[in-house]
């Protein structure tokens, strides 16, 4: 057990989520555990994956309806907690029962896996996880997958009409239109989106999807794209666009690839469009999809190069 030299005012109300201190740390999470899970995430203002990590965690909270709650720790402001607890890189995540961490990660991870997380703490402390809605949001997801895109929208439609704010439901019905091609629905959907799920990993990458359909309208065929880069190397704009095209044919690898060789050959080309285009993509997939991962630490070495 933490033995933190805190003090602390009880916590008041009966908040999912809230941000602690030093001072605080002792009520908010070590005493508040012994009644249910308290996940902390330790994150900074300057932290990208934090910002993609914490809305998403505290979507999954909510949606637990009080069997786990949540603790925001700032590193910056708190480095008493963040160094009794050894954290070396953020974000990372603890979970706390009965005092004791029962179960922590690093890293930004997918909705799905935050969670599985969040289940699984729920089921060790020995409440109950509502799988209904998990279930029909899980066969929808096959449904997509396996090409059935009119069955997958219903299905997600009608997990709507039960939680209307439901993020992965919301996100699996823009991506149905999109499978269907019906790039207008998606995007008024997306136009639509309450407020509260903007900013949600999944919302952001139904987002970013949209935004690479409607640049490929505006591109040429991507035979002819490769063409012009194959004649001049430096054409810039043709690379781009290529991107773009390559993309939208299902070839997030290629795509990404000729992103990384225009950063390569002019970082500040356009206003940096490289790497823009490059987190576009990035959102558009998976955040453990291994052409982001690749993609990500490939930019990086040539950032600190």
């Amino acid at each position: 057990m933490l033995e933190l030299n805190v003090g602390g005012i009880p916590a008041g109300g009966s908040d999912l989520i809230k941000d602690t201190s030093e001072a605080t740390f002792m009520v908010d999470v070590i005493e508040a555990s012994h009644e249910v899970p308290i996940i902390v995430d330790f994150w900074a203002p300057w932290c990208g994956p934090c910002k993609t990590l914490g809305p998403a965690l505290e979507a999954g909270v909510k949606e637990a309806k009080g069997a786990v709650k949540m603790v925001k720790v700032d590193v910056d402001q708190n480095q008493q907690i963040a160094g009794q607890l050894q954290i070396q890189s953020i974000p990372t995540v603890y979970a706390f029962y009965k005092g004791k961490p029962i179960d922590a990660f690093q890293g930004a991870l997918p909705a799905s896996e935050i969670k599985t997380f969040i289940d699984k703490l729920i089921a060790e402390s020995g409440g109950e996880v509502d799988e209904g809605l998990g279930e029909a949001i899980a066969a929808a997801e096959a449904m997509l997958e396996e090409g059935a895109a009119v069955d997958a929208a219903q299905t997600f439609a009608a997990i709507l009409g039960e939680e209307p704010n439901n993020p992965a439901a919301y996100a699996g019905l823009m991506r149905a239109h999109l499978a269907m091609d019906e790039l207008e629905q998606a995007s008024e959907l997306l136009a639509n989106a309450p407020a509260e799920l903007n900013g949600l990993p999944e919302i952001e990458a139904v987002r970013a999807q949209i935004d690479l359909l409607l640049q490929a309208a505006e591109t040429g065929p991507a035979a002819e794209l490769q063409a012009a880069v194959d004649a001049n190397a430096d054409d810039h704009q043709a690379r781009l666009d290529l991107a773009v095209a390559l993309h939208a044919s299902g070839d997030a690898q290629g795509a990404v690839d000729h992103l990384l060789e225009l950063f390569r050959r002019d970082r500040e080309w356009n206003d940096g469009a490289a790497k823009s285009q490059l987190f576009t993509v990035f959102d558009a997939l998976k955040a453990d999809d291994p052409i982001v991962l690749n993609g990500r630490r490939k930019l990086s070495s040539m950032i600190f190069v």
